[in-house]
């Protein structure tokens, strides 16, 4: 198999693993124990939260460890209380869509922000929902199925002015592009472990200090009395390892990636294939692209019989038959933007694999 969907999940890196091996067995002692086992997992812990710290460039304890982004996320917008207002993109993902429209529904205003026909945020749309004055903003760094990054630190700037609390989805962002939280002008931000080659199961949110998120479990004074229950040691460890070496190898792997993905949108150019928000600032693992008068979901599955593992968008909202809400949200026309695919690169991929990609994708063409 080749795979080539990597903002879906990582591979778990063997380094990673390595690290996680002794808490799968032999330091198996709960961390809020003071015996010295215990001891041992609580001293695995909070340096995980150093090296996850680090990746973020805040100081440890303003890291709050999660199940993952979803969690992180939804953490994030519990501290939304009734007649609050939310303001929120169009091309958010579903662990920040959703839970905003559970809000509405308990007399929560939500507000969406719209982006125009490359995906980024829509500055007429982006003054209209200030002028109703959001109490929190909740905006998605870099978008999981095209790539696009946005201006966040900009944006957040000038919601932190009219003291609007903001928080930003950069689970895909982690790993691929230098995070400054403090330079962000965020005071919540949500990672995830699986997208930097760690385990599932883990996340981090961070914290400006002085936020109080309200907890979405209680029950225990675990994570500053934010996250009730005993922490996962093996995954937090292994986030952590993988957030060092995310840090120490980002320049090397960003390089790599935007050499392979420029061979890659080279090879759609000669199939006619349409790559969405080309022409704008995205991660650069990401590309997705449609072919006119082509089923995605056909496509996909033939490149699936050949050995190729890609996506038509989100992996956390995939299934449903209907067009990206993301492709949508930018005005790609519905038979368009049903063809798409979402080719999302990792580290262990080569020019060989895209050449290979390129062709079966021509011959399936061919066929059609």
């Amino acid at each position: 198999m080749i795979y080539l969907d990597h903002n879906a999940t990582t591979p778990l890196d063997e380094r990673v693993f390595e690290a996680m091996q002794p808490y799968l067995k032999s330091f198996y002692g709960n961390p809020s124990a003071l015996y010295r086992i215990g001891r041992l997992s609580r001293s695995a812990v909070e340096t995980a939260r150093e090296q996850v710290a680090a990746l973020a460039g805040v100081s440890p304890s303003q890291v709050l460890f999660t199940s993952g982004g979803t969690e992180s996320n939804n953490l994030a917008l519990n501290s939304i209380k009734s007649h609050m207002r939310l303001l929120i993109s169009s091309i958010e993902h579903p662990s920040v869509t959703e839970p905003a429209e559970r809000f509405r529904n308990r007399s929560c205003s939500v507000d969406i922000l719209a982006v125009d026909e490359n995906g980024l945020f829509d500055r007429e749309s982006f003054e209209r929902c200030c002028s109703d004055r959001p109490d929190f903003a909740s905006l998605i760094l870099a978008n999981n199925e095209t790539g696009v990054i946005q201006s966040i630190a900009e944006w957040a700037g000038l919601l932190r002015e009219q003291s609007v609390i903001v928080h930003t989805d950069a689970v895909q962002a982690a790993g691929k592009m230098p995070l400054a939280f403090n330079a962000l002008n965020v005071q919540l931000m949500s990672i995830s472990s699986h997208k930097i080659y760690g385990p599932k199961g883990c996340g981090a949110l961070i914290i400006e200090k002085g936020i109080e998120p309200e907890p979405l479990q209680l029950g225990g004074g675990q994570e500053q009395g934010y996250r009730a229950g005993t922490e996962n040691v093996a995954a937090i460890v292994g986030f952590g390892k993988a957030a060092e070496l995310a840090l120490s190898e980002m320049t090397q792997w960003r390089n790599q990636m935007l050499n392979l993905r420029q061979l890659l949108e080279q090879g759609l150019a000669e199939l006619n294939a349409t790559i969405f928000s080309q022409a704008v600032e995205r991660l650069p693992n990401t590309v997705q692209f449609g072919i006119d008068g082509v089923d995605g979901e056909m496509l996909l599955m033939q490149l699936d019989k050949k050995g190729f593992a890609v996506s038509s968008g989100s992996a956390c909202a995939s299934g449903g038959g209907m067009p990206s809400p993301v492709l949508t949200a930018i005005g790609i026309a519905q038979d368009l933007a049903k063809s798409a695919l979402r080719v999302s690169l990792g580290k262990a991929n080569t020019e060989a694999d895209i050449a290979e990609f390129i062709q079966s994708l021509k011959t399936i063409l061919n066929r059609t």
